[in-house]
């Protein structure tokens, strides 16, 4: 019962309605004794003016019975300035202390009644109070302890035993209360994720929030968000391991046909026709990389990227051959790829690595455009500062669409265009990480889209 959180409740309500029950107690028992010690009083004050009325003439057996029914052992009545022994016996021991009713402070009942309570052994006290109904001036009376802390005594068990009933009862109704309300949703919260925690990958097994209780449908609510989340990335997951696979087992037989073809390619520049000349070492140098990037995907034998080997290269060398390449393939007049680099500038980069990561970007830009009918540019440029080298791809092309920017750099979700992987941008954002810098998007609308490309110049934040 310890363990559970309605067991530890029911614990908890039974401990705080004691506690309650205990800062009522003294309060409580301190009115209890001021009340039994004005009953008294009052019956001594009727016992003396029965005495009175008999004009003294009352025998003893009389006046004891009198004093036994009142609970006193004398009594003192001062009627104007005459103080009288009205009624008298033999005191069992002497007055040990006295007590004044007559408008007490509530600190002083308090503590009196706590030393009372905790002193068991008889005493003999005198009590001072105001008659009743205009009876006289002043009343004492002495009073023996005994039958005080008795009483005392059972007035404290009755509101013990009455308190636990009190706590018992209400325990069991907020125990029960409890249970309902939160430990049966908690209990099937709980079975939900074991069951869901056996096949993460099946969405079927995600929760539906129901509960009617803000704070449980929170929870449940939250706990589907994340379901959701884990198992998309889970198959995500699972579809890169399928990819990565395939692509070793691709990677491999293509690296034999990419070697036959760059030998071939080699023969075409020994062709005279001005024309393949000038194509022909591009083809070469496509081949080249396309055998590095599949050797590279061997070696590692994985979907990770090689760290790139950088070293100070001239930009528009790059762009030379990123431009040429892919203005290979389409005709000027509908889409014009050009860049604004200064010759001199030279960044530190990998020379194989960029020219994939602003190879994707161009051509990209150049589908977009194309897609549109109409003709449009393709333009980079780039800056420098103190700290870092800016490199800018922009297109007058029609802009990204709005579920495409969301997930831009996530792999299989950022598609650009009909058709694509939605690998390109992810890989180009890997491979710019790799250097040390940021890919983002800085802009796109119905003017078009720029990428910004960030490298830092300090080699130590590669």
């Amino acid at each position: 019962m310890f363990r559970t959180l309605s067991g530890r409740f029911l614990i908890l309500t039974v401990a705080f309605v004691m506690l309650a029950e205990v800062l009522i107690f003294v309060p409580s028992i301190a009115r209890f004794r001021l009340d039994y010690l004005t009953d008294r009083m009052e019956r001594a004050q009727i016992a003396s003016l029965a005495l009175l009325g008999a004009n003294d003439m009352i025998d003893d057996a009389v006046e004891a019975e009198l004093l036994e029914n009142a609970g006193v052992l004398n009594v003192v009545l001062r009627r104007d300035a005459l103080r009288q022994l009205v009624l008298s016996s033999d005191l069992p021991g002497p007055v040990t202390r006295t007590v004044d009713l007559r408008d007490p402070p509530v600190s002083a009942l308090i503590r009196d009644a706590v030393v009372r309570f905790a002193r068991p052994g008889p005493e003999v006290i005198r009590v001072i109070a105001e008659p009743a109904q205009g009876g006289g001036v002043q009343i004492e009376a002495a009073i023996e302890t005994s039958d005080l802390h008795r009483a005392m005594i059972d007035y404290g068990m009755n509101i013990l035993w009455l308190s636990l009933v009190i706590s018992v009862i209400t325990s069991v109704f907020l125990f029960l209360a409890v249970r309902r309300l939160m430990v049966v949703p908690i209990k099937s919260l709980v079975a939900q994720m074991i069951r869901y925690a056996a096949a993460p990958e099946d969405a079927n097994r995600i929760i539906e929030p129901r509960s009617s209780v803000r704070e449980l449908r929170e929870a449940e609510t939250t706990l589907r968000d994340l379901e959701t989340q884990l198992s998309q990335s889970l198959r995500q997951k699972e579809r890169l391991a399928q990819l990565g696979a395939a692509v070793a087992k691709i990677s491999h037989d293509l690296r034999n046909i990419l070697t036959t073809a760059t030998l071939l390619a080699d023969r075409m520049e020994m062709v005279d026709d001005p024309t393949v000349r000038r194509v022909a070492p591009k083809i070469v140098a496509s081949l080249t990389r396309a055998v590095n990037l599949t050797e590279g995907t061997l070696a590692f034998g994985r979907a990770e990227e090689a760290p790139p080997a950088l070293q100070m290269v001239p930009l528009a060398r790059v762009l030379d051959e990123v431009c040429e390449s892919e203005q290979l393939s389409i005709d000027v007049a509908s889409v014009e790829i050009r860049h604004d680099v200064p010759p001199a500038m030279t960044v530190r980069l990998d020379p194989e690595q960029m020219h994939r990561i602003l190879g994707n970007l161009i051509r990209n830009a150049r589908q977009a455009i194309q897609a549109t009918g109409r003709p449009g540019e393709v333009r980079i440029t780039a800056e420098e500062d103190a700290d870092t080298w800016t490199v800018r791809v922009s297109d007058t092309g029609p802009g990204l669409p709005a579920r495409a920017q969301e997930n831009l750099f996530q792999a299989f979700q950022g598609n650009v265009r009909k058709g694509g992987t939605g690998l390109g941008l992810a890989i180009a954002s890997e491979l710019v990480r790799g250097h040390g810098g940021t890919l983002a998007l800085e802009r796109s609308g119905e003017g078009g889209t720029v990428f910004r490309i960030d490298l830092p110049k300090a080699a130590g934040d590669v």
